[in-house]
């Protein structure tokens, strides 16, 4: 028979074994260069570009109303 001792060590092993294997699994946040990375697999993430729009969102409905504005002076009112 294994006395208390014993089974506390071995029992203290196991869950470090299990510990140390879900932190190598899952990965952590770590800050590199000056860089938040997320996790080891960052570098197989597609990169997402998004080519930047105008500045004022609304330009058409600024155009239309300036149309509209310019064709009620024409009819006099």
């Amino acid at each position: 028979m294994k006395s208390n001792s014993s089974r506390g060590w071995m029992h203290a092993i196991a869950c470090g074994v299990v510990l140390a294997g879900a932190v190598t699994v899952t990965g952590c946040q770590v800050s590199t260069n000056g860089q938040t990375l997320p996790s080891p697999y960052y570098i197989y993430d597609d990169v997402q570009y998004f080519a930047p729009g105008p500045k004022f969102k609304l330009t058409e409905e600024a155009n239309l109303m300036k149309a509209y504005n310019a064709d009620q002076q024409l009819q006099g009112r």
